[in-house]
């Protein structure tokens, strides 16, 4: 499907000069003077090799269109992450670099979608928020709370998190997984 660059994002798959890309990056360049521009961070899904081009954005290119299967994360084995699709119960093997920096979320039982082009693994996508604990941060200060200061906390799943000064230790809380920022404080 034709598409313009400014409309194609990281996650992705185009075709471009017969090779399939993986975009694993996007960012849009508006110069001074001249017409805004497009990089992209671009893996080749065959050879895995990575690549930079950069695009007008008016420029049409041609997205592929994924499989999408609905799967439940199982356990990690090494660098792999072993996944069950929901539907089919088979069980498959996704490499770390699938999920990326998001590897980190992953729970036990978490439901997730594996986009596949012609039967090869290509990305996945995680819940855009997960329940983590705190494990470690440091105690209120008297006074603290009269100002909107956040306090670093270490989670359950080792990610660093700046929340309020009201949460503790062995508090559950709310984190984005896009960005690992605080949402709330969990309501279970």
């Amino acid at each position: 499907m034709k598409t313009q660059a400014n409309h194609v994002r990281a996650g992705n798959v185009i075709e471009l000069n017969n090779k399939i890309y993986l975009i694993t990056k996007h960012e849009i360049v508006i110069p001074g003077k001249g017409n805004a521009v497009i990089h992209f961070e671009m893996k080749d899904v065959v050879t895995g090799t990575k690549n930079v081009d950069r695009f007008r954005t008016n420029v049409s290119l041609e997205v592929l269109r994924l499989d999408q299967q609905p799967c439940s994360f199982l356990y990690k084995e090494g660098d792999r992450y072993v996944v069950m699709n929901t539907e089919t119960y088979d069980q498959m093997e996704v490499p770390e670099e699938a999920f990326g920096d998001k590897a980190a979320f992953l729970q036990e039982g978490m439901e997730i979608s594996v986009k596949t082009y012609e039967d090869k693994i290509l990305s996945t996508e995680i819940p855009n928020q997960v329940t983590l604990e705190v494990i470690e941060t440091e105690p209120v200060i008297k006074g603290q709370t009269v100002t909107s200061s956040y306090k670093p906390a270490t989670c359950d799943n080792g990610i660093r998190v700046m929340v309020p000064p009201f949460i503790d230790t062995g508090t559950r809380i709310v984190v984005k997984t896009e960005d690992s920022t605080y949402v709330e404080r969990a309501k279970d």
